[in-house]
């Protein structure tokens, strides 16, 4: 294997007269050999780390999640019953401080490595429960919401790209696609701990205060889990790169551990060459300005972006609200059985998303939800709803039952395709932008979050209901269509090789080509 002569550290001065000696190409490496790793079974040890990381996903779903049975149960414990506009503020204050977070996890994690986010996510998690568990004004209430925001968005922005790159590419779908199982599986444990609690005096501030314990356990097993391998061979520390690569892949051949290393080494040299005397202003231009990363930044952020405007927050959010608005007296049960539709089909893309692909799962998720969600806006039609947000009837109607029916296909759809790969994305982005890459694909999320969770409330007074629900279908479909076209399936590609996917456009044409070279590979290396 070609030698690479790198400095200690990254990006001091003596980086360009050293990088002189490099000699380590991608060419001169044996990529058949380099990416037939990726396609070997991979260890428990990967598994394992992948399940702990994905513990800050039930962290962001409980605390997201929780807040829905909260609203309901909070009667006068802030010191008066909360109006519409002061629901939305502290629901939509997480999703702020989750944008601010993305962007704390995101300018440091090449620096300083991806845990430091998830250390630093865990403490807050914990330190805004604490707060929220306390609070008896709408002030302590909303610094809490806030603080929980932040650790929400360090979560959210440094575990796909940690999971992205210690997986092997054959599993990379499916071990991001348990973070996002991980994260409807805590929005499940706060609907039901919701319901529980309901009648209990006071019982949101436990429901609150529960969510400080997975981070204690969290910050307890991160000791336990490495750096990604590429992030080892970026601070030059190979030899522990190689451990790792060999712990990821326990049934490689020697050939194919020199091979992955070489790869690694190479993007590494061509990184550090790329990014000496740069500085952050740099690589948000070279984001930018380069047609394929900007490509590959726009498909991942439009896919994001897609996912939260088309409505499933509102669910989230408010489900309680909405099925009390629709005429069901036990809102916050009713609820759980959305909660339960979200995380049992949150499993078909963890089983699928590597065997039929990122783009077919996509396709049949948005036109699903768009379809449900004309019919959701139909039915509201003729449910009793005042300008005010109540209805005049006490009694479950027919268009009631059907709502119900609809959201619980619409939350199906959701969760068995855009809910996913909206964060797997992140595979799209090349070495030397991907963490700012997820860094705005994260933000692109907590943006759009913020802006339904801050306006769902109003749009259903302003456009009635069902105008609402027309809204998020229209965006839905045209999602729908923009995926058709413009979104590539990078399915068991290794990282190193999906930037050519956009050198030429969104070329979707190109990456069925990749595809079959490497099922190609896949059966030359059985033979």
């Amino acid at each position: 294997m070609a030698s690479l002569k790198v400095p200690e550290k990254p990006f001091n001065d003596s980086v360009v007269t050293q990088l002189e000696d490099v000699d380590l190409k991608k060419e001169s490496v044996d990529l058949a050999t380099g990416e037939s790793i990726e396609q070997s079974e991979a260890s428990l040890t990967v598994w394992l780390i992948t399940f702990t990381v994905a513990t800050g996903g039930f962290l962001f779903g409980y605390d997201t999640g929780v807040i829905s049975a909260v609203l309901v149960n909070l009667k006068q414990d802030l010191g008066h019953v909360l109006s519409s506009n002061e629901q939305e503020m502290i629901t939509s204050v997480t999703s702020g401080g989750a944008l601010i977070g993305a962007v704390v996890a995101g300018l440091p994690a090449d620096r300083y490595g991806r845990k430091l986010a998830l250390y630093i996510g865990s403490i807050l998690f914990l330190i805004g429960s604490i707060i929220q568990a306390s609070a008896f004004s709408l002030a302590q209430m909303t610094v809490g919401r806030f603080v929980v925001g932040v650790g929400v968005g360090c979560a959210a922005m440094i575990i796909p790209l940690y999971i992205g790159e210690v997986a092997p590419a054959k599993y990379r779908g499916r071990m991001v696609a348990l973070d996002n199982v991980m994260v409807t599986f805590g929005q499940l444990v706060s609907y039901a701990f919701g319901a529980g609690l309901t009648e209990v005096s006071h019982g949101w501030r436990y429901l609150v205060a529960i969510g400080g314990v997975p981070p204690i356990i969290l910050l307890a097993l991160l000791p336990r889990c490495p750096e990604s391998p590429r992030q080892l061979t970026f601070h030059h520390k190979f030899d522990q790169a190689e451990a790792a690569v060999r712990k990821i892949f326990p049934r490689a051949t020697e050939a194919q551990v020199n091979a992955k290393m070489g790869l690694m080494k190479a993007d590494v040299a061509e990184y550090t060459t790329l990014m000496t005397g740069k500085g952050l202003w740099w690589q948000f231009k070279h984001l930018h300005i380069i047609s394929s990363n900007f490509r590959a930044l726009v498909c991942a952020c439009a896919v994001m972006a897609i996912s939260q405007l088309g409505g499933f927050n509102t669910l989230m959010y408010y489900s309680a609200t909405l099925f009390s608005l629709v005429g069901f007296k036990q809102a916050t049960a009713v609820s759980i059985v959305v909660g339960a539709t979200n995380f049992v089909f949150n499993l078909v893309p963890f089983l699928l998303i590597d065997k039929i692909g990122r783009r077919k799962i996509l396709i049949l998720s948005l036109f699903g939800m768009a379809s449900t969600l004309v019919i959701v806006a139909v039915s509201f039609h003729f449910i009793p709803v005042s300008p005010s947000l109540t209805i005049s009837s006490g009694e479950v109607n027919w268009a009631g039952i059907l709502v119900l029916v609809m959201i619980i296909f619409y939350v199906a759809f959701f969760s068995g395709g855009v809910a996913t790969i909206a964060w797997v994305g992140c595979e799209f982005l090349p070495t030397e932008v991907r963490a700012l890459g997820t860094m705005m694909n994260t933000v692109t999320c907590w943006g759009c979050n913020l802006i339904i969770a801050s306006t769902f409330l109003t749009m259903m007074k302003a456009m009635t209901p069902t105008g609402a629900f027309s809204f998020y279908a229209g965006i839905c479909f045209f999602g729908a269509v923009f995926v058709f076209f413009l979104f590539p399936d990078v399915t068991g590609l290794p990282l190193e090789r999906i930037s050519e996917v956009f050198e030429h456009g969104f070329d979707v044409k190109r990456a069925n080509e990749l595809q079959r070279e490497r099922k190609k590979h896949a059966r030359e290396g059985m033979t």
